[in-house]
């Protein structure tokens, strides 16, 4: 596989609940080898997004495709190599090894003993009724299973709600792991602390498309994320605290600075349509 091909592809895609507008002209396109971190606020469609390319919901109109092949088609071909973790699960009252060994068959590319192993990372009782576990238990026996079946493309919808700290910390380092060149994985979140220094590239929605859809290399040399005892005029956002301020401000000389997810999407909110422009 060439591992510089778009694999999801949306073309002008508009989606609506009967009069609630999700999205009015949405284009973009994912390819493997990245982690994609899917931000925005509330009802803007993070969700949606995720189940239209996995075909559980159909565009109004537009396209999206997986490998070329219509995702609202459900092809066999293209549902062995996609897996959709969402963010409600409701567990079985089987076991999570029962779960595991039933629900891997479609797969070809599962992998028992990573499973097992990983299990063991999270700290999960595999011979356990996945009903019977905790919320925070039930997440990660998914997340270890989602991981397990080495699907190309995989999406998780808020893997990082119900966890602990620990257990984040360990959701991050997996996903790391397990992240290849010929893998695609997509992430929404709106706790973008617990995914901060793991997705790159960042999309921001917004419902009338897409605010940013930029690497972490390219968010950094246009935007400045810096403390000062002034704030500047210019910033796109800032928060006051006994140091100063901390802000997001125009990078006019190019000076490296870490991308502070939280204040990126704040800034991103707040400058909608001159963040579409910076980052066009």
């Amino acid at each position: 596989m060439d591992t510089k091909k778009t694999v999801v592809k949306i073309d002008h895609l508009k989606f609506n609940y009967r009069k609630h507008i999700v999205f009015e002209d949405l284009n973009l396109e994912l390819e493997p080898g990245r982690i994609y971190g899917l931000l925005g606020e509330n009802g803007v469609g993070k969700t949606t997004l995720l189940r239209i390319i996995c075909g559980l919901l159909h565009t109004k109109s537009g396209k999206c495709s997986v490998d070329g092949i219509p995702s609202e088609n459900r092809n066999p071909e293209m549902l062995k190599e996609l897996y959709y973790v969402p963010e409600i699960f409701l567990a079985p009252s089987i076991s999570v090894n029962t779960f595991a060994k039933s629900n891997s068959l479609l797969y070809p590319h599962w992998d028992a003993a990573q499973f097992k192993r990983l299990c063991q990372t999270f700290e999960v009782d595999p011979s356990c009724r996945f009903d019977k576990l905790s919320h925070g238990q039930q997440k990660k026996a998914l997340i270890a299973f989602a991981l397990a079946l080495n699907t190309r493309i995989l999406l998780m919808d808020e893997p990082s709600n119900g966890l602990d700290i620990p257990s984040k910390t360990t959701l991050r380092k997996v996903i790391s792991e397990c992240a290849t060149e010929d893998k695609l994985i997509a992430i929404s979140t709106h706790q973008v602390r617990d995914l901060e220094n793991l997705i790159d590239p960042v999309i921001i929605l917004d419902r009338s498309g897409l605010i940013i859809n930029a690497s972490i290399e390219r968010i950094s040399e246009k935007l400045l994320f810096t403390m000062s005892q002034n704030l500047d005029p210019e910033a796109y956002w800032s928060e006051s605290s006994l140091s100063g301020y901390y802000q997001v401000v125009p990078n006019r000389e190019g000076m490296p600075s870490r991308v502070n997810l939280e204040a990126l999407f704040n800034a991103a909110l707040g400058n909608k349509e001159t963040f579409k422009a910076l980052f066009r």
